[in-house]
């Protein structure tokens, strides 16, 4: 059975990819099916930049607002989702455009999840009793060592994906390796792949822009909504932010430090994004342009 055509619209985050995929949607018939990590969490829609009420009457939307806040998300649950997403869409004669840029999800819908080792829980106790006695950092310098790509990509913070590297590594292929194998597995999708290549310096000035506007625009009021809903407490695995707005909400964080802590965690996070997807074979590099100009150009080269 042959499977649907997609254009796909990757990047950074703050790189444009919303407003060029609904400009896209717009001129090609399409419906959007969302591949962003974060985006998938009911209520949490201003620290994850969704999609504008006004962004979704222009263009269907599919795989937003999915998973609870700190329920989490692997690959393999996105990857039935979204092609569950991507067949409706096609029986109903549209385009399906995958926007987002979790290089992760991508690559899973694009060659399948990845084969690897399976979990080791008597490890995973020895690194997180370690991490809990000499702090999540030292776990992260260890990954470092073995496998620094892994560790460029993973926040020093994030122990669950830290971990899991670690443990790969102890199979005796590290992630790294595991996932540089996997990028060319037989594609599961024809597709276009596309990805908006915003200069460093214009990134980060539209990131840090960004940043300013969620907490002036309701970050503070979702973080305190969590807070109330979950007993004081945060759910674990939480988007970039909403630590810090929490801890802006509650006093114990100045704003202006909140914000610059977000926005540098949000730098870091795009540096790891462009890192993953400079990895994948086939991605289009386009500069940013004004979306209606360059979805018209792109456009006319699909029809």
């Amino acid at each position: 059975m042959s499977r649907p055509f997609l254009l796909v619209v990757a990047g950074p985050t703050a790189s444009g990819k919303t407003a060029l995929a609904v400009e896209l949607a717009r001129r090609l018939d399409g419906e959007i099916v969302n591949a962003d990590s974060q985006q998938l969490y009911r209520g949490l829609d201003v620290g994850t930049a969704k999609p504008t009420p006004e962004e979704r009457a222009l263009a269907p939307h599919h795989l937003l607002d999915v998973a609870e806040p700190g329920e989490g998300m692997d690959a393999a649950r996105w990857l039935r989702l979204a092609d569950e997403a991507i067949a409706a869409v096609a029986a109903r004669g549209r385009l399906p455009v995958v926007c987002g840029g979790t290089g992760l999800y991508l690559r899973a819908l694009l060659h399948g999840v990845a084969e690897a080792p399976g979990r080791d829980p008597a490890l995973r106790a020895r690194l997180e009793e370690e991490a809990a006695r000499l702090g999540r950092p030292a776990l992260h310098r260890r990954l470092a060592e073995v496998d620094p790509d892994a560790a460029a990509r993973i926040r020093p913070n994030d122990l669950v994906r830290v971990v899991r590297a670690l443990e790969m590594a102890a199979s005796g292929r590290t992630q790294t390796e595991i996932f540089a194998a996997h990028r060319f597995a037989e594609a599961r999708y024809p597709a276009r792949l596309l990805a908006l290549d915003v200069p460093r310096p214009e990134l980060h000035r539209r990131i840090d822009r960004r940043v300013e506007a969620m907490f002036q625009g309701g970050l503070l009021d979702e973080a305190r909504g969590l807070l109330a809903r979950f007993g004081g407490a945060l759910p674990p695995k939480l988007p970039i932010g909403y630590a810090e707005a929490a801890a802006v909400a509650r006093g114990s964080l100045a704003l202006a430090e909140g914000v610059r802590r977000v926005q540098a965690a949000t730098r870091r996070y795009a540096r790891r994004q462009v890192i993953w997807l400079r990895r994948e074979p086939g991605l289009e590099w386009r500069a940013p342009a004004e979306p209606g100009a360059l979805a018209a150009e792109l456009a006319s080269g699909l029809r």
